[in-house]
């Protein structure tokens, strides 16, 4: 069993055909836990006020690889996501000012494969 830390998630990081994946929300505590237990990051290396603000606001530290990789989920693997909302779209930019991920709500869920 694998478990991936990112921002967010995509339809192919789960096996194609039917699936059962249960999803429930996590306390950033949790959140704190499940990392510390250990996770594969598949978070892009652009994002850094959002990795600065998990790591201010939460205490999460995750290793963040040079590239973003890819996530591939079979049965029995999870997908812990630090969810990010409240932020504009990004028109004609990259990156998030400091104030916008200030003002931003985060929430953690944890995504299970089931079958």
């Amino acid at each position: 069993m694998t478990t991936y830390f990112g921002f967010g998630l995509a339809d192919n990081m789960f096996p194609a055909g039917q699936s059962t994946i249960r999803r429930r929300d996590l306390t950033p505590e949790e959140a704190k836990a499940v990392v510390r237990a250990g996770v594969e990051p598949c978070l892009n290396p652009s994002h850094a006020l959002t990795i600065g603000a998990m790591r201010t606001r939460f205490d999460i530290d995750v290793r963040i690889p040079e590239k973003a990789p890819i996530a591939k989920l079979a049965v029995g693997d999870r997908l812990l996501v630090m969810g990010v909302s409240g932020l504009p779209r990004l028109e004609g930019r990259h990156e998030y000012t400091a104030e916008e991920i200030e003002g931003a709500k985060f929430r953690f869920g944890l995504y299970t494969v089931e079958a």
